[in-house]
């Protein structure tokens, strides 16, 4: 009987090796795939230690003198100054306690100490002021209290934390703006694009005439010498503007085309948060996987000290059912289940410094997760296939970015087919100048570079006659589009293939996860009869050995499954664009 705990050392351990499968790696996905998460933080304010003694009833080391007390009678002796009390944790000096006062003495006015007249009014006023230095004491508010202590996480607090935080999902709200923005120039597309120049200049030479175009009037007006007379500066300003009025539809496209932006940047976030939440699922479950799996871990180990009492009590026995060999396996046992152990316990670890870094919580800030079980609590069957083919087609945010791409590269290619066209536009300029040394010329026939006043409006057209450049332009925005229109079939056969292998991994787990809970609980039954017949003599070492092995490798497949049964519907929501119901 003893070479069938050979194979009770060797199968049982799979329930250790199971439970301990709770690895989570930041950026890997499990199922479905997905991307690294981001490191992003924000510090708690940290918990003041809570100071004792400040608040509550007050603390007094004298004699009590309320009401209800029993008096205290005291020989006609020289009073002690009492001591204060300090209160080492609040750091706070209380006044010393009232001296005893015998009722003969406050109600005798003069009462005699040692042969001299001592007034009452003294002790009186001690006991008033104690008293209120207490209260006092008692009523200051404790600003060193520690703050209320955070609740546990459940998994829709985390997976709405990751959703939000994650820096992965700031950096696609950042795009998101920029596309926004990008939207806004489009829109404003039409806006004239005012020109205008201010300058100023000089020195200047004298320029003088009888302003009607006439001959200089002053010597130095003249040119061709060095009498440049009283010298001034000029000054000018003029602009220009164009208001597109017919573009053959450019404007237009332009507009539709820039529309799109921000249904490209939605869609990336949304895939974003949709990551970051699978990821912030992943954790939560691989975290009450390595929980339970130590549990049950505790367990195996508290049935293999049982099992190692009884083999030591039958040994001293001489009992022909076990011998030394027996003795030496279960305690290889055991050391190989604290190995396994140690193992979970690192995986555990692992999914809470995950946990930490998805919920957006300080390094070092202690992250504290609810305890669940993987086995969920309502029956919740998952969808068929046609139906999460169906929400992925309607809500996978790939597929609405992709649309918006092809409709922004068909805008592109009907701009690059009108750019043949002019532009029809209003146009408008104006031209000031003014010089301090030149005559101002009324003439309209005279020509004056030195003061001159002119604006107008008017209709223009603007092309250009680039006509290769344009070809190839156009050549290029349709490349474009057809390989956009490629990408869109490749996206659409790789999210129904990605649905289709997940739906079935999460079907096969949900099949194994029901038949593993029923074989588990027909292999406790095994055991609990099996130990109660070792117990009682009547059963050998062999059905003990058989039964606990079942057992664990039972136990470990079932929360194994579970495990992935719950991961399952987390990825399948997230290839299928939905977001995971409570409790999934």
């Amino acid at each position: 009987m003893r070479r069938h705990l050979d194979r009770g050392v060797t199968v049982a351990l799979v329930l250790a090796a199971g439970l301990s499968a709770a690895q989570f790696t930041p950026g890997s996905t499990g199922q479905g795939g997905g991307a690294t998460p981001g490191t992003t933080g924000s510090t708690p304010a940290p918990s003041a230690p809570s100071t004792t003694g400040t608040t509550g009833s007050g603390t007094s080391s004298g004699p009590s003198t309320g009401a209800g007390a029993s008096p205290t009678v005291s020989t006609p002796t020289a009073p002690k100054t009492p001591s204060p009390n300090t209160n080492p944790s609040a750091g706070t000096v209380i006044p010393p306690s009232p001296p005893v006062i015998a009722p003969e003495t406050v109600e005798n006015p003069t009462p005699q100490i040692e042969g001299r007249t001592v007034s009452p009014a003294p002790m009186r006023e001690t006991a008033r002021e104690a008293q209120q230095a207490g209260d006092k004491v008692r009523q200051t508010p404790d600003a060193e209290a520690a703050p209320a202590k955070a609740s546990p996480l459940t998994l829709a607090q985390l997976v709405e934390r990751a959703r939000t935080s994650d820096s992965r999902v700031e950096e696609a709200s950042a795009e998101l703006r920029k596309f926004e923005a990008l939207y806004e120039q489009a829109r404003w597309a039409w806006f004239p694009k005012f020109e205008i120049s201010v300058g100023m200049g000089g020195p200047v030479p004298e320029a003088r005439n009888n302003s009607l175009g006439g001959p200089p009037t002053t010597k130095a007006s003249y040119e061709g010498d060095f009498n440049f007379g009283k010298v001034g500066v000029t000054m000018f300003s003029n602009g220009n503007a164009v208001l597109p009025l017919y573009t053959f539809g450019k404007l237009t496209a332009l507009k539709k085309a820039g529309a799109q932006g921000p249904v490209l940047g939605a869609a990336l976030r949304e895939r974003a948060r949709d990551e970051a939440g699978f990821q912030a699922a992943q954790a939560y479950f691989s975290y009450q996987l390595a929980r339970s799996g130590l549990q049950q871990i505790d367990e195996v180990s508290k049935r293999l000290e049982d099992a190692a009492e009884k083999i030591a009590a039958l040994l001293k026995e001489e009992s022909p059912q076990v011998s030394q060999v027996d003795t030496y396996k279960v305690r290889f046992f055991r050391q190989m289940v604290e190995a396994r152990k140690a193992e979970a316990q690192q995986g555990r670890m692992l999914a809470l410094t995950a946990i930490g870094v998805l919920a957006n919580a300080s390094p070092g800030a202690e992250v504290e997760v609810v305890e669940e079980d993987l086995e969920p609590t309502a029956e919740v069957e998952p969808p068929s296939l046609e139906r999460a083919l169906t929400l992925a087609e309607n809500y996978r945010p790939e597929l609405t970015a992709i649309a918006a791409g092809i409709i922004a590269r068909e805008a592109e290619v009907f701009i690059r087919e009108r750019s043949y066209f002019p532009d029809l536009g209003l146009a408008g300029f104006y031209d000031v100048r003014y010089t301090t040394s030149a005559t101002r010329q009324k003439n309209p026939f005279a020509f004056d570079p030195y003061n001159d006043r002119t604006a107008g409006l008017g209709l223009v057209m603007r092309g250009t006659f680039d006509i290769p450049i344009k070809d190839a332009q156009l050549d290029q925005a349709r490349a474009e589009l057809d390989k956009l229109r490629a990408q869109e079939k490749q996206i659409r056969a790789g999210i129904r293939l990605e649905v289709t292998k997940v739906h079935g991994e999460l079907v096969a787990a949900w099949a194994k996860a029901r038949a593993f809970t029923d074989a588990e609980k027909s292999a406790r039954r095994w055991v609990t009869a099996a130990f109660a017949a070792f117990d009682l003599g009547t059963g050998e070492t062999r059905d003990l050995v058989d039964a606990f092995t079942a057992y664990a490798q039972v136990t470990g497949d079932r929360a194994k499954s579970w495990f992935d049964v719950r991961l399952g519907m987390a990825a399948l929501a997230r290839v299928t664009g939905t977001p995971p119901a409570p409790g999934e």
